[in-house]
Protein backbone atom coordinates (compact mmCIF):
# COMPACT_ATOMS: atom_id res chain seq x y z
CA UNK A 1 0.00 0.00 0.00
CA UNK A 2 2.43 2.57 0.75
CA UNK A 3 4.56 2.02 -2.69
CA UNK A 4 1.35 2.28 -4.32
CA UNK A 5 0.79 5.42 -2.76
CA UNK A 6 4.21 6.71 -3.47
CA UNK A 7 3.53 5.80 -6.85
CA UNK A 8 -0.13 7.56 -7.17
CA UNK A 9 1.83 10.98 -5.43
CA UNK A 10 -1.13 11.73 -3.35
CA UNK A 11 0.37 15.00 -2.31
CA UNK A 12 0.28 15.98 -5.92
CA UNK A 13 -2.93 14.81 -6.04
CA UNK A 14 -4.63 17.30 -3.55
CA UNK A 15 -2.49 19.77 -5.24
CA UNK A 16 -4.31 19.54 -8.33
CA UNK A 17 -7.50 18.96 -6.70
CA UNK A 18 -7.26 22.54 -5.11
CA UNK A 19 -5.99 24.06 -8.44
CA UNK A 20 -9.19 22.28 -10.16
CA UNK A 21 -11.43 23.58 -7.35
CA UNK A 22 -10.15 27.11 -7.67
CA UNK A 23 -11.09 26.71 -11.33
CA UNK A 24 -13.93 25.03 -11.13
CA UNK A 25 -15.73 27.96 -8.68
CA UNK A 26 -14.41 30.83 -11.06
CA UNK A 27 -17.89 32.27 -11.90
CA UNK A 28 -17.30 32.60 -16.23
CA UNK A 29 -16.09 28.89 -15.99
CA UNK A 30 -19.24 27.92 -18.13
CA UNK A 31 -18.51 30.40 -20.56
CA UNK A 32 -16.36 27.35 -21.92
CA UNK A 33 -18.46 24.31 -21.94
CA UNK A 34 -15.85 22.16 -23.57
CA UNK A 35 -13.29 23.55 -20.69
CA UNK A 36 -16.11 23.34 -18.04
CA UNK A 37 -16.72 19.68 -18.76
CA UNK A 38 -13.21 18.30 -18.65
CA UNK A 39 -12.32 20.81 -15.47
CA UNK A 40 -15.41 19.21 -13.78
CA UNK A 41 -14.91 15.79 -14.86
CA UNK A 42 -11.22 15.87 -13.81
CA UNK A 43 -12.01 16.87 -10.34
CA UNK A 44 -14.54 14.28 -9.50
CA UNK A 45 -12.15 11.64 -11.06
CA UNK A 46 -8.99 13.09 -8.76
CA UNK A 47 -11.41 13.48 -5.60
CA UNK A 48 -12.66 9.68 -6.14
CA UNK A 49 -8.95 8.21 -6.72
CA UNK A 50 -8.78 10.33 -3.26
CA UNK A 51 -11.10 8.56 -1.36
CA UNK A 52 -10.64 5.40 -2.67
CA UNK A 53 -6.74 5.21 -1.48
CA UNK A 54 -7.64 7.25 2.35
CA UNK A 55 -10.32 4.89 2.26
CA UNK A 56 -8.41 1.69 1.37
CA UNK A 57 -5.41 3.23 3.80
CA UNK A 58 -8.26 3.02 6.74
CA UNK A 59 -9.53 -0.51 5.89
CA UNK A 60 -6.34 -1.43 6.32
CA UNK A 61 -5.50 0.28 10.27
CA UNK A 62 -9.11 -1.18 11.29
CA UNK A 63 -8.35 -4.53 10.38
CA UNK A 64 -4.87 -4.30 12.12
CA UNK A 65 -7.13 -3.08 15.38
CA UNK A 66 -9.86 -6.34 14.58
CA UNK A 67 -6.81 -8.91 14.64
CA UNK A 68 -5.36 -7.32 17.67
CA UNK A 69 -8.83 -7.23 19.25
CA UNK A 70 -8.99 -10.86 18.14
CA UNK A 71 -5.58 -12.05 19.81
CA UNK A 72 -6.61 -10.05 22.83
CA UNK A 73 -9.87 -11.97 23.79
CA UNK A 74 -8.75 -15.10 22.10
CA UNK A 75 -11.98 -14.67 20.14
CA UNK A 76 -12.34 -17.37 16.45
CA UNK A 77 -15.31 -15.42 15.63
CA UNK A 78 -13.57 -11.94 15.67
CA UNK A 79 -10.43 -13.52 14.31
CA UNK A 80 -12.51 -14.89 11.18
CA UNK A 81 -14.28 -11.33 10.59
CA UNK A 82 -10.44 -9.94 10.50
CA UNK A 83 -9.50 -13.00 8.28
CA UNK A 84 -12.37 -12.08 5.67
CA UNK A 85 -11.69 -8.75 5.88
CA UNK A 86 -7.82 -9.10 4.93
CA UNK A 87 -8.44 -11.22 2.10
CA UNK A 88 -11.19 -8.47 0.50
CA UNK A 89 -8.45 -5.66 1.36
CA UNK A 90 -5.82 -7.35 -0.09
CA UNK A 91 -8.10 -8.04 -3.12
CA UNK A 92 -8.85 -3.81 -2.94
CA UNK A 93 -4.87 -3.44 -3.04
CA UNK A 94 -4.33 -5.65 -5.55
CA UNK A 95 -7.10 -3.68 -7.77
CA UNK A 96 -5.48 -0.53 -7.20
CA UNK A 97 -2.00 -1.58 -7.36
CA UNK A 98 -2.94 -2.34 -11.75
CA UNK A 99 -3.95 1.36 -11.91
CA UNK A 100 -0.72 2.47 -10.96
CA UNK A 101 0.74 0.10 -13.70
CA UNK A 102 -1.22 2.64 -16.25
CA UNK A 103 2.24 4.54 -17.19
CA UNK A 104 2.39 4.61 -20.88
CA UNK A 105 1.87 7.66 -23.13
CA UNK A 106 -1.54 7.75 -23.92
CA UNK A 107 -2.58 5.79 -20.79
CA UNK A 108 -4.67 7.98 -18.99
CA UNK A 109 -6.55 8.96 -22.02
CA UNK A 110 -10.55 8.33 -22.20
CA UNK A 111 -10.89 5.56 -24.89
CA UNK A 112 -12.68 5.23 -28.29
CA UNK A 113 -13.67 1.27 -29.22
CA UNK A 114 -14.18 0.06 -32.31
CA UNK A 115 -15.70 -3.16 -32.55
CA UNK A 116 -16.43 -5.10 -35.96
CA UNK A 117 -17.72 -8.68 -37.34
CA UNK A 118 -15.09 -10.83 -38.62
CA UNK A 119 -15.63 -14.26 -39.70
CA UNK A 120 -18.64 -15.88 -39.17
CA UNK A 121 -21.49 -14.81 -41.02
CA UNK A 122 -24.35 -13.44 -39.03
CA UNK A 123 -23.02 -15.11 -35.85
CA UNK A 124 -20.19 -12.65 -36.34
CA UNK A 125 -22.53 -9.98 -36.77
CA UNK A 126 -24.34 -11.29 -33.33
CA UNK A 127 -21.23 -11.72 -31.54
CA UNK A 128 -19.72 -8.46 -32.25
CA UNK A 129 -23.15 -6.74 -31.05
CA UNK A 130 -22.71 -9.27 -27.58
CA UNK A 131 -19.17 -7.69 -27.27
CA UNK A 132 -20.40 -4.19 -27.94
CA UNK A 133 -22.69 -4.80 -25.09
CA UNK A 134 -20.05 -6.52 -22.87
CA UNK A 135 -18.16 -3.39 -22.64
CA UNK A 136 -20.79 -0.75 -22.55
CA UNK A 137 -22.40 -2.81 -19.30
CA UNK A 138 -18.82 -3.30 -17.89
CA UNK A 139 -18.59 0.89 -18.18
CA UNK A 140 -22.19 0.73 -16.74
CA UNK A 141 -21.17 -0.86 -13.73
CA UNK A 142 -18.27 1.24 -12.95
CA UNK A 143 -20.37 4.50 -13.60
CA UNK A 144 -18.50 5.66 -17.01
CA UNK A 145 -20.09 7.68 -19.16
CA UNK A 146 -19.99 6.50 -22.85
CA UNK A 147 -21.34 7.45 -26.23
CA UNK A 148 -22.04 5.44 -28.94
CA UNK A 149 -21.58 7.49 -32.03
CA UNK A 150 -21.91 5.10 -35.28
CA UNK A 151 -23.26 1.42 -35.27
CA UNK A 152 -23.59 0.08 -38.55
CA UNK A 153 -26.41 -2.62 -38.45
CA UNK A 154 -25.93 -6.42 -40.00
CA UNK A 155 -29.18 -7.45 -42.13
CA UNK A 156 -30.65 -10.19 -39.95
CA UNK A 157 -29.05 -10.13 -36.70
CA UNK A 158 -26.12 -8.23 -34.62
CA UNK A 159 -23.73 -5.34 -36.64
CA UNK A 160 -21.16 -5.32 -38.45
CA UNK A 161 -19.22 -2.29 -36.42
CA UNK A 162 -19.59 -0.07 -34.03
CA UNK A 163 -17.60 3.23 -32.40
CA UNK A 164 -18.03 4.33 -29.07
CA UNK A 165 -16.47 6.45 -26.41
CA UNK A 166 -16.08 5.14 -23.00
CA UNK A 167 -15.41 8.80 -21.51
CA UNK A 168 -13.48 8.52 -17.96
CA UNK A 169 -9.78 8.96 -17.29
CA UNK A 170 -7.64 5.91 -17.68
CA UNK A 171 -10.24 4.15 -19.82
CA UNK A 172 -7.58 3.77 -22.69
CA UNK A 173 -4.84 2.59 -20.45
CA UNK A 174 -7.51 -0.08 -19.43
CA UNK A 175 -9.52 -1.23 -22.36
CA UNK A 176 -6.23 -1.60 -24.98
CA UNK A 177 -5.72 -4.90 -24.02
CA UNK A 178 -8.73 -5.87 -24.69
CA UNK A 179 -7.80 -5.04 -28.94
CA UNK A 180 -7.37 -7.77 -31.07
CA UNK A 181 -9.40 -10.78 -31.84
CA UNK A 182 -11.98 -12.65 -30.06
CA UNK A 183 -13.35 -16.01 -30.87
CA UNK A 184 -16.83 -17.36 -30.15
CA UNK A 185 -17.50 -21.30 -30.33
CA UNK A 186 -21.18 -21.89 -29.90
CA UNK A 187 -24.07 -24.09 -31.25
CA UNK A 188 -25.49 -21.35 -33.25
CA UNK A 189 -28.52 -20.12 -32.98
CA UNK A 190 -29.28 -18.81 -36.52
CA UNK A 191 -28.50 -22.57 -38.27
CA UNK A 192 -31.51 -24.79 -38.36
CA UNK A 193 -29.46 -27.92 -38.04
CA UNK A 194 -27.84 -26.80 -34.27
CA UNK A 195 -24.47 -27.32 -35.65
CA UNK A 196 -21.08 -26.07 -33.84
CA UNK A 197 -20.26 -22.54 -35.46
CA UNK A 198 -17.02 -20.72 -34.69
CA UNK A 199 -17.28 -16.99 -35.17
CA UNK A 200 -14.91 -13.49 -34.91
CA UNK A 201 -14.96 -9.85 -33.64
CA UNK A 202 -11.91 -7.69 -33.76
CA UNK A 203 -11.91 -4.95 -31.20
CA UNK A 204 -9.69 -1.83 -31.88
CA UNK A 205 -8.58 0.64 -28.94
CA UNK A 206 -7.68 4.03 -29.16
CA UNK A 207 -6.85 7.12 -27.07
CA UNK A 208 -9.17 10.12 -27.37
CA UNK A 209 -7.10 12.38 -29.43
CA UNK A 210 -6.53 15.85 -27.18
CA UNK A 211 -5.25 19.51 -28.61
CA UNK A 212 -1.57 18.65 -27.65
CA UNK A 213 -1.31 16.21 -29.91
CA UNK A 214 -1.23 17.89 -32.80
CA UNK A 215 -2.57 15.69 -35.96
CA UNK A 216 -2.19 17.75 -38.90
CA UNK A 217 -5.19 17.08 -41.44
CA UNK A 218 -5.53 18.35 -44.65
CA UNK A 219 -9.09 19.12 -45.66
CA UNK A 220 -8.51 18.79 -49.68
CA UNK A 221 -7.49 14.96 -48.71
CA UNK A 222 -10.68 14.17 -47.07
CA UNK A 223 -14.02 13.09 -48.52
CA UNK A 224 -17.36 13.63 -46.70
CA UNK A 225 -20.36 12.55 -47.77
CA UNK A 226 -23.89 13.42 -45.56
CA UNK A 227 -26.46 10.68 -45.67
CA UNK A 228 -29.91 9.96 -43.19
CA UNK A 229 -29.07 8.01 -40.39
CA UNK A 230 -30.41 4.57 -40.26
CA UNK A 231 -31.30 1.63 -37.32
CA UNK A 232 -32.01 -1.74 -36.91
CA UNK A 233 -33.69 -3.27 -39.61
CA UNK A 234 -32.99 -0.05 -41.83
CA UNK A 235 -35.76 1.86 -40.39
CA UNK A 236 -35.21 5.52 -40.91
CA UNK A 237 -33.41 7.40 -36.89
CA UNK A 238 -33.49 10.74 -38.81
CA UNK A 239 -35.83 12.56 -41.01
CA UNK A 240 -32.81 14.20 -42.02
CA UNK A 241 -29.21 13.82 -43.76
CA UNK A 242 -27.13 14.26 -40.61
CA UNK A 243 -24.87 11.11 -40.37
CA UNK A 244 -21.79 12.28 -41.50
CA UNK A 245 -19.22 9.57 -43.42
CA UNK A 246 -15.46 10.89 -43.83
CA UNK A 247 -12.65 8.99 -45.87
CA UNK A 248 -9.33 9.96 -45.38
CA UNK A 249 -8.09 9.76 -49.37
CA UNK A 250 -4.28 9.11 -48.29
CA UNK A 251 -4.66 6.08 -45.97
CA UNK A 252 -8.12 5.25 -47.11
CA UNK A 253 -9.72 5.62 -43.34
CA UNK A 254 -13.08 5.92 -43.02
CA UNK A 255 -15.14 7.06 -40.05
CA UNK A 256 -18.52 8.10 -39.32
CA UNK A 257 -21.10 9.15 -37.26
CA UNK A 258 -25.21 9.16 -36.97
CA UNK A 259 -25.97 9.76 -33.03
CA UNK A 260 -28.97 11.68 -33.93
CA UNK A 261 -27.77 14.83 -32.91
CA UNK A 262 -26.88 18.10 -35.93
CA UNK A 263 -24.78 17.37 -39.26
CA UNK A 264 -22.30 19.70 -37.74
CA UNK A 265 -21.78 18.07 -34.25
CA UNK A 266 -21.73 14.36 -36.06
CA UNK A 267 -18.99 16.12 -38.70
CA UNK A 268 -17.02 17.06 -35.45
CA UNK A 269 -17.42 13.74 -33.69
CA UNK A 270 -16.34 12.14 -37.16
CA UNK A 271 -13.35 14.26 -36.92
CA UNK A 272 -12.28 13.18 -33.93
CA UNK A 273 -12.43 9.93 -34.39
CA UNK A 274 -10.43 9.97 -37.63
CA UNK A 275 -7.61 11.83 -35.80
CA UNK A 276 -7.73 9.19 -33.19
CA UNK A 277 -7.29 7.14 -35.97
CA UNK A 278 -4.43 9.04 -37.67
CA UNK A 279 -2.73 9.22 -33.71
CA UNK A 280 -2.51 5.73 -33.66
CA UNK A 281 -1.44 5.08 -37.26
CA UNK A 282 1.61 7.43 -36.40
CA UNK A 283 2.42 5.50 -33.26
CA UNK A 284 1.95 1.89 -34.66
CA UNK A 285 4.79 3.66 -37.22
CA UNK A 286 6.82 4.87 -34.67
CA UNK A 287 6.28 1.30 -32.29
CA UNK A 288 7.27 -0.44 -36.22
CA UNK A 289 10.66 1.53 -35.69
CA UNK A 290 11.78 0.74 -33.11
CA UNK A 291 10.73 -2.74 -33.27
CA UNK A 292 12.86 -2.77 -36.51
CA UNK A 293 15.77 -1.04 -34.30
CA UNK A 294 15.42 -3.95 -31.25
CA UNK A 295 15.05 -6.51 -33.91
CA UNK A 296 12.39 -8.38 -32.79
CA UNK A 297 9.90 -7.39 -35.72
CA UNK A 298 7.16 -6.39 -32.93
CA UNK A 299 4.82 -8.46 -31.15
CA UNK A 300 1.57 -10.45 -32.36
CA UNK A 301 -0.77 -9.69 -29.50
CA UNK A 302 -2.77 -7.79 -31.24
CA UNK A 303 -4.64 -10.99 -33.11
CA UNK A 304 -6.57 -13.86 -32.00
CA UNK A 305 -6.51 -12.80 -27.77
CA UNK A 306 -9.32 -14.64 -26.16
CA UNK A 307 -12.13 -17.63 -27.08
CA UNK A 308 -15.64 -17.53 -25.35
CA UNK A 309 -16.82 -21.25 -25.34
CA UNK A 310 -20.26 -22.04 -25.05
CA UNK A 311 -20.41 -25.46 -26.08
CA UNK A 312 -19.02 -28.53 -25.42
CA UNK A 313 -18.14 -26.61 -22.59
CA UNK A 314 -18.56 -23.37 -20.59
CA UNK A 315 -15.62 -21.13 -20.54
CA UNK A 316 -13.64 -18.23 -21.55
CA UNK A 317 -9.91 -18.06 -21.52
CA UNK A 318 -7.31 -15.03 -22.35
CA UNK A 319 -5.04 -16.77 -24.91
CA UNK A 320 -2.34 -14.27 -23.54
CA UNK A 321 -2.97 -14.48 -20.33
CA UNK A 322 -4.02 -18.10 -19.47
CA UNK A 323 -6.95 -15.98 -17.18
CA UNK A 324 -10.04 -18.06 -17.22
CA UNK A 325 -13.33 -17.87 -15.94
CA UNK A 326 -15.94 -20.72 -16.02
CA UNK A 327 -19.27 -18.75 -16.63
CA UNK A 328 -19.32 -16.51 -20.30
CA UNK A 329 -22.79 -15.15 -19.44
CA UNK A 330 -21.34 -13.41 -16.54
CA UNK A 331 -18.37 -12.13 -18.95
CA UNK A 332 -20.40 -11.25 -21.45
CA UNK A 333 -22.23 -9.37 -19.01
CA UNK A 334 -19.56 -6.89 -18.53
CA UNK A 335 -17.98 -8.71 -15.35
CA UNK A 336 -14.29 -8.22 -17.14
CA UNK A 337 -12.19 -6.93 -14.34
CA UNK A 338 -10.40 -10.41 -13.93
CA UNK A 339 -9.30 -9.96 -17.57
CA UNK A 340 -8.25 -6.26 -17.82
CA UNK A 341 -6.43 -6.82 -14.46
CA UNK A 342 -4.04 -9.83 -16.12
CA UNK A 343 -3.79 -8.43 -19.32
CA UNK A 344 -2.50 -5.48 -17.28
CA UNK A 345 0.04 -7.25 -15.46
CA UNK A 346 0.87 -9.36 -18.61
CA UNK A 347 1.78 -5.98 -20.50
CA UNK A 348 3.45 -4.11 -17.84
CA UNK A 349 5.51 -7.87 -17.62
CA UNK A 350 6.50 -7.81 -21.41
CA UNK A 351 7.62 -4.56 -22.09
CA UNK A 352 9.62 -5.13 -18.49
Amino acid sequence: MESIEAVLDLGRIRADITALEEQAAAPDLWDDVENAQKVTSRLSYLQGELRRVESLRGRIDDVQVLFELAEAEDDADTRAEAEAELASVRKAVDELEVRTLLSGEYDAREALVNIRAEAGGVDAADFAEQLMRMYLRWAERHGYPTEVYDTSYAEEAGIKSTTFAVKTPYAYGTLSVEQGTHRLVRISPFDNQGRRQTSFAGVEVLPVVEQSDHVDIDESELRIDVYRSSGPGGQGVNTTDSAVRITHLPTGIVVSCQNERSQIQNRASAMNVLQAKLLERRRQEEQAKMDALKGDGGNSWGNQMRSYVLHPYQMVKDLRTDHEVGNPQSVLDGNIDGFLEAGIRWRKSQSS
